[in-house]
């Protein structure tokens, strides 16, 4: 295999900006579309230069002449969708949040490691080149121990009772769509933590609004973590150590920018631009990997996906909250 051959699932908002960084992958390309619209699916096809359109899901699933589906549907239908391309041989890439529940998330990461079929969340994030730099700092020790990690992300999102933010049955709410940032943030710089309390504010369909999520290691260290879809917040997260701390600039979930605080030095700040609209680097890892006939990502593996999950579940339980996992099967 020379060309990676890629097929979009879910033809939407994020969909349409992820296909545009695809022009810096020489090695990819963006052969089919589907959604279960099949006007939908032709509409993005033709506005993007994309070959097939598909007027169901499991139309591409079976289309031989794609080897990676990214699955950028609304989180409740990812399971379906990733079990249904794992079984057929297809790699997978998943928006975040990976489900709505931890329980979809361990089967579609048990069925990859059964089969051998490689996927990934795509958690953007951990590949922005800011953020592997910070990485690489705090591995060399630049600010000491590592101790507590501090954030926020928040939008000031319509009120709308009607909008899919406030819609359970499209994994409405700020757990999946916000929370799962500062959450994945901590486990990536902290590991896994050992505990976890929340608080926060449902409204009436169920969904959370905002949320404080605080997570604890049994060494002692500490995030703390606040998401909001009624406060606009600058979105910016701190790394705390022993010998100084990390700020790493908003929005921290795509961030070009962080500045490095060594105790007794001035500040020193590093900047390094994502290519693109910043989604090449998660595709980039994705290529490379099937490329390669590697079964997961070494940056993004799937069981960091399980434990974050693990932590929304969490979360979720103790708000109170009913996740509405979709179908199984397609």
């Amino acid at each position: 295999m020379n060309t990676v051959r890629w097929g979009v699932v879910g033809p939407g908002r994020i969909a349409a900006k992820v296909v545009q960084d695809f022009v810096h992958l020489p090695d990819a390309e963006v052969v089919a579309v589907a959604s279960r619209s099949e006007e939908r699916a032709a509409a993005f096809a033709e506005a993007n230069g994309i070959g097939r359109a598909h007027g169901s899901y499991r139309a591409i699933v079976e289309d031989d002449d794609v080897d990676v589906l990214y699955i950028a549907t609304p989180h409740p239908q990812h399971r379906a969708i990733a079990l249904a391309a794992l079984d057929a041989g297809k790699a997978v890439l998943v928006e975040k949040a990976f489900t709505v529940t931890p329980a979809a998330t361990r089967e579609i990461a048990e069925l990859a490691a059964r089969t051998g079929v490689f996927a990934m969340e795509a958690m953007w994030t951990r590949f922005q080149p800011a953020i592997v730099r910070m990485r690489e700092l705090i591995a060399e020790g630049a600010i000491g121990d590592v101790r507590g990690v501090q954030g926020e992300l928040g939008v000031n999102a319509p009120t709308d009772p009607l909008d899919r933010y406030y819609n359970p049955a499209v994994g409405g709410g700020a757990l999946f769509d916000l929370t799962v940032y500062p959450i994945s943030f901590a486990q990536m710089v902290l590991g896994t933590p050992d505990t976890v309390a929340a608080r926060g504010l449902l409204n009436p369909s169920g969904v959370d609004v905002e949320e404080t999520v605080l997570l604890g290691w049994a060494d002692g260290s500490t995030a703390s973590l606040f998401t909001s879809l009624r406060c606009a917040t600058p979105g910016q997260m701190r790394v705390f150590g022993t010998g100084g701390w990390i700020d790493v600039l908003p929005r921290f979930h795509h961030p070009d920018t962080i500045v490095v605080h060594r105790t007794g030095h001035e500040a020193e700040e590093v900047t390094a631009p994502h290519t693109g609209g910043g989604y090449f680097h998660e595709l980039r890892e994705v290529t490379d990997c099937v490329l390669a006939g590697r079964p997961e990502s070494a940056v993004m593996p799937l069981a960091d996906t399980v434990a974050v999950q693990d932590v929304m579940g969490s979360v979720g339980d103790q708000l109170g909250m009913v996740p509405q996992e979709g179908p199984k099967e397609l």
